[in-house]
């Protein structure tokens, strides 16, 4: 599976462009299409106690899949860069995109989602649990 992420890295690209689409639409999208109001967000699972469910996935899907995209390539801290910055820009522009409205838990969703990526793959690099 890595080998497939690495070669094709347009798919991390893609995805990365559509949760930027995602975050800056004004309202809801998925709640436009699957409930008929843009101002309802459809809810996955129940919020974790203070962290966002929605954007805790997001931002998880998108960290595997950017590790596994630049895994062999030195890129992994601009990665992890990137990735907290893009977290935190996004949720701070729903302070101007109308429909949209900052919020705490949608930011520490964001990060945590992040982090617990990289805290991973510093116990994986760290005991070599997939080191032949």
């Amino acid at each position: 599976m890595i080998k497939f992420f690495t070669k094709y890295k347009i798919l991390f690209y893609i995805i990365n462009f559509c949760l930027i689409f995602l975050y800056v639409f004004p309202g809801s999208f998925f709640g436009c299409i699957f409930l008929g109001s843009c101002k309802t967000q459809p809810q996955i699972t129940p919020d974790f106690a203070i962290i966002s469910s929605n954007h805790f996935y997001a931002f998880f899907l998108i960290s595997i899949i950017g590790y596994f995209t630049f895994l062999k390539s030195k890129k992994i801290k601009f990665l992890i860069i990137y990735l907290i910055f893009l977290s935190i820009f996004l949720e701070t522009l729903h302070l101007v995109i109308p429909e949209r409205s900052f919020q705490w838990s949608d930011l520490v969703g964001n990060l945590c989602g992040v982090l617990i990526v990289i805290f991973i793959n510093n116990l994986i690099n760290k005991y070599g649990v997939f080191k032949k």
